[in-house]
């Protein structure tokens, strides 16, 4: 046990014990023998007026709690200077309690109390016992004039830029020593400076109820923020990065109306009902009897049933306690149910170096997110986005070539036909030599003789010379030629006529692809022949229904519709345009491997030989140049 220095304490006659020393320490237990030490001493002497005469100054319980005995006292200074226990004085109207930390050398500790930053003399390590893992000793008052602080709750967190964020909630001390446990190791997804970081202003973020479609599905789901990562100038690790930067050790940033330092994310979901006519802002702060909090997002800020806290002081609300907005003046009642919810650190959740794993509720925009991203919405389910993966035609000249890339199929002309005549568009066909199965998405019938355009299912594309049969028709005919890549013109069929002035929308028989980009071009089969091409804005896969601009169909532009194969053809066209620039390109979600046809062409001033290729959108998308064959 170490010595008391005597000369770093004095005793005045009032009771008063105060820290007239420099950098000594003591244990509460030091503290307690040297007082007793002084107590049976025959005379008072120096600046410790205490002897033999004196009522007792202090009563030990254990090692670790020690009680002054009025009207002895320490203040605040004093206290700083003793560790490994609790001191209760004041008649136990004030207590300091001890405070230990496990955590690695050199960790800069910060202690949150009752909704704010404690006074921090501890910083990076004090009393350390390095041996036994424990980089901090000492002791903080949690009750004073007989109230406790924030009901004794405190969190230790460590939020060093660099470092790996962690925190530690004591929900209520006790006697002793209280023990915080933290990890702080270098975090190697945060090694850019933090003035680099702080320049990284384009990364923004929509605070309150967000619904996003995560997952692809057509169905959005709710995230309590919808942030903007800045792709492709800023990366997802970036984005990790400035979250961090945000919520570090001396930020000044505000997020949610909360200090970055103290903003923690989500603590609990509260199902609310009974609220009156005032609407609830989108974030603010709340109220209740026995709490305060940060309102993170609502589900109807008009007609609440659900909110999303971070709590900052007291305990979460119980059933039919009123909570009340601080800036709205709204108010709605705690309706049964609370859930408490798991917290990240830092807040944001997780980064690979390459992709974000998600804390609760944590949404991002939709363009910025890969298949390697996981985001957990506020339903606490796990959401993965689709693979959105890019398909890029090059080599194009800007303002003359004309670019049209569509799903693969095969042409060719036939002859010989037989068996039961005639084909049927939608039928199956079976090939031999080689052998393989189609589609027929396109049918000329000259008589005996015609073209095909076909969708190959399965086997090998068919070569002159191979036998076709028709599955339901029962027709046979005979390759005559080469067999060479074309559009499929039938990918989907029209199920609703198109004949009005001002039709809005496309209906097929068939869901459209899941891989189909989200805004683009579909080529509709005219009752002339002719395949119009009109753009979509949306679709929904449920309805079947591409949402189309009011166009017109008026005859000669209609297009018939029908059940089954009676419908005529469509085919999403994935690039279908005048090019704008040296390359074009589309994105969709990659589910399977898709066959495409490519097509260039160019009549103007700089003709050249129509170009048409093959390629694939593959799960790292793809790409096709161009072969500029001059036709001067």
């Amino acid at each position: 046990m170490a010595t008391v220095v005597t000369t770093d304490y004095s005793i005045a006659t009032n009771g008063d014990i105060r820290y007239t020393g420099t950098t000594t320490n003591n244990t509460v237990i030091e503290f307690h023998r040297w007082l007793g030490d002084l107590m049976d001493d025959a005379l008072a002497a120096g600046n410790d007026l205490l002897d033999i005469t004196d009522a007792t100054a202090s009563e030990r319980s254990t090692d670790n709690i020690i009680t002054l005995k009025a009207p002895f006292n320490i203040d605040d200074t004093l206290a700083q200077h003793l560790f490994d226990g609790s001191i209760i004085q004041n008649g136990g109207d004030e207590i300091y309690e001890g405070i230990l930390v496990f955590a690695a050398a050199g960790m800069y500790l910060e202690i949150v109390q009752n909704g704010a930053l404690a006074t921090n003399f501890w910083t990076t390590g004090l009393n350390a016992d390095a041996a036994n893992g424990i980089s901090h000793r000492f002791m903080l008052k949690v009750r004073t004039a007989g109230a406790d602080i924030d009901g004794r709750r405190l969190i230790g967190q460590t939020r060093e830029f660099g470092f790996t964020y962690s925190e530690f909630k004591i929900n209520g001390t006790a006697r002793g020593n209280n023990v915080l446990a933290l990890t702080y190791a270098t975090d190697l997804n945060n090694q850019t400076a933090a003035g680099t970081v702080a320049g990284w202003t384009t990364i923004t973020n929509t605070e309150g109820y967000r619904s996003i479609d995560v997952d692809g599905n057509a169905t959005p789901e709710n995230y309590y923020s919808e942030w903007n990562v800045d792709k492709p100038t800023r990366s997802i690790n970036d984005f990790y990065e400035r979250m961090k930067w945000l919520t570090r050790r001396g930020s000044a940033s505000t997020i949610y109306g909360l200090n970055g330092e103290l903003f923690r994310g989500i603590t609990h979901e509260i199902d609310v009902d009974g609220q009156g006519v005032t609407d609830f802002s989108t974030t603010e702060a709340v109220t209740w009897s026995g709490g305060t909090g940060q309102m993170l997002a609502v589900n109807d800020v008009n007609t609440a049933t659900k909110m999303w806290i971070q709590i900052k002081t007291g305990v979460a609300p119980t059933d039919n306690q009123t909570i009340t907005g601080a800036t709205s003046g709204a108010s709605a009642l705690m309706n049964v149910t609370i859930t408490e919810r798991t917290l990240s650190f830092p807040f944001i959740g997780a980064s690979t170096g390459s992709a974000i794993i998600s804390a609760y509720g944590v949404g991002i925009e939709t363009d910025d997110l890969t298949a390697s991203d996981k985001l957990t919405d506020l339903t606490n389910t796990l959401r993965v986005p689709p693979n959105n993966v890019t398909f890029t035609v090059s080599g194009l000249v800007s303002g003359e070539d004309r670019v049209l890339v569509a799903p693969l199929g095969r042409e060719f002309a036939w002859d010989t036909e037989g068996g039961t005549p005639p084909f049927q568009r939608g039928e199956n066909l079976s090939f031999t030599s080689p052998t393989g199965t189609a589609y027929l998405s396109f049918l000329r019938d000259d008589g005996t003789t015609g073209r095909m355009q076909i969708r190959m299912l399965t086997g090998t594309v068919p070569t002159d010379n191979s036998t076709i049969t028709g599955g339901t028709s029962g027709a046979t005919a005979i390759v005559n030629g080469a067999v060479v890549a074309s559009e499929d013109p039938r990918q989907l069929k029209l199920l609703t006529s198109l004949i009005g002035a001002a039709e809005t929308a496309v209906v097929c028989v068939d869901a459209m692809p899941t891989d189909t980009p989200t805004t683009g071009t579909i080529r509709i089969q005219l009752d002339t022949g002719i395949y119009r091409n009109v753009a979509y804005t949306s679709y929904n896969t449920g309805t079947k229904t591409f949402t189309i601009g009011s166009t017109s169909f008026i005859d000669p532009n209609d297009a018939t519709g029908g059940a089954a194969e009676a419908g005529n053809s469509i085919f999403i066209a994935y690039i279908d345009k005048l090019a704008a620039a040296t390359s074009e390109a589309f994105t969709g979600v990659y589910l399977a491997d898709r066959s495409l046809f490519i097509r260039v062409r160019d009549g103007a001033s700089t003709p050249i030989k129509t170009f048409e290729t093959t390629g694939t959108l593959g799960s790292a998308g793809g790409s096709a140049t161009a072969i500029r064959t001059s036709d001067a």
